[in-house]
């Protein structure tokens, strides 16, 4: 079954910085393009950031645009998200996605840059203290 691994995620103050990443390397489901979103509680699922597959164009929600960077290490398979200047309202589970390009296994998708994307992994908690 293909899986997303995510990693990084923790307790950090305001002001402060996480590397988020996200193992793809046993994921064989093509995907146009893989990034991240989020789910704070009581709300609903937030869009962050993705890259493309075909020209490593990358999208950034406006609340994050300066303060996140996505990357990626191709021959590892490895995405990071880089984050800077954390505020609270920052606190979520981060998810790493793919927008698939084939059947999503019913998986719900979650809207990024006007691309659908599913979560195959269990997430990673940010916790940004005041």
């Amino acid at each position: 079954q293909d899986l997303l691994v995510e990693s990084g995620g923790g307790l950090v103050q305001f002001g402060g910085s996480l590397r988020l990443s996200c193992d793809a390397s046993g994921f064989t489901t093509g995907y146009y393009a893989i990034g991240w979103f989020r789910q704070a509680p009581g709300k609903e699922r937030q869009g962050v950031s993705y890259i493309s597959n075909s020209d490593e164009s990358t999208y950034y929600l406006d609340a994050v645009k300066g303060r996140f960077t996505i990357s990626r290490d191709k021959i590892k398979k490895i995405v990071f998200l880089q984050m800077r200047n954390l505020k609270p309202e920052d606190t979520a589970i981060y998810y790493c996605a793919t927008a698939p390009s084939g059947p999503s296994g019913g998986k719900p998708l979650v809207e990024i840059g006007g691309w659908g994307f599913a979560a195959w992994g269990q997430g990673t908690q940010v916790t940004v203290s005041s």
